[in-house]
């Protein structure tokens, strides 16, 4: 598996934005109105990315003598620490989020986790001498903190993975990704998940959010 192409072929990436048909200019951003800045610790910032990385690149080593299932497990940690995923969810759903009862707000969120996780390992699953570098610089959008990230195969152009992070009661989490730089992931999710909630309320898209992880995975347990 060359990773290059399937980080910017792969099922959230490309088809994706094809699907969904937006970017991340067609719809309000996540990050937070333009404020003074105020001094941050690169290092913290970046923390969440680094996990992130490692985590994938032990993945995509052990991909050929490992399932799925355990490669889930073995990520599902780190993605839950790297991720505010509560907070990426109820921004893709939006003001629809606050009539949907707990019950079921807790098992979209479950629902949701699986999804985000089942992304990584289905997308970052084999190894050919690629490694991971981060830019120093941050780069700041409001509040929030842009760490650049880039996936250097062994041959060819990188690709570009910036992460979104925003600082709150668990530190700085992860709350965007940004494919090629500037394909925002929320946006394209903001666009599916609310068409489905519209159509078909919080129901249908449990249902949708587990036929995806059940065909990122092949069917396995996760």
């Amino acid at each position: 598996m060359r990773l290059g192409k399937r980080v910017h072929a792969g099922r959230w990436g490309r088809r994706a934005v094809l699907i969904a048909g937006v970017t991340l200019l067609l719809s309000p951003p996540l990050h937070a109105a333009s404020v003074d800045p105020v001094p941050v610790d690169p290092a913290a910032v970046s923390a969440p990315v680094q996990k992130l990385n490692a985590a994938l690149l032990a993945a995509m080593k052990s991909a050929h003598g490992s399932s799925f299932a355990q490669r889930f497990a073995a990520l599902a940690p780190v993605v839950m620490q790297s991720f505010d995923l509560s907070r990426i969810l109820q921004t893709s759903i939006g003001p629809r989020w606050a009539a949907i009862a707990p019950a079921q707000q807790a098992a979209l969120l479950v629902e949701f986790s699986h999804f985000t996780v089942a992304s990584y390992v289905a997308n970052f699953n084999g190894f050919d001498g690629e490694r991971f570098e981060i830019e120093p610089q941050l780069r700041a959008i409001g509040a929030d903190q842009v760490v650049s990230s880039r996936i250097l195969p062994r041959s060819g152009a990188p690709a570009e993975i910036d992460y979104v992070l925003r600082d709150g009661p668990a530190g700085w989490q992860i709350v965007d990704v940004l494919l090629d730089g500037a394909i925002s992931r929320v946006a394209v999710q903001r666009a599916d998940f609310r068409r489905t909630i519209a159509t078909g309320g919080a129901t249908a898209l449990l249902a949708q959010l587990r036929q995806k992880v059940a065909s990122l995975s092949g069917g396995s347990e996760t």
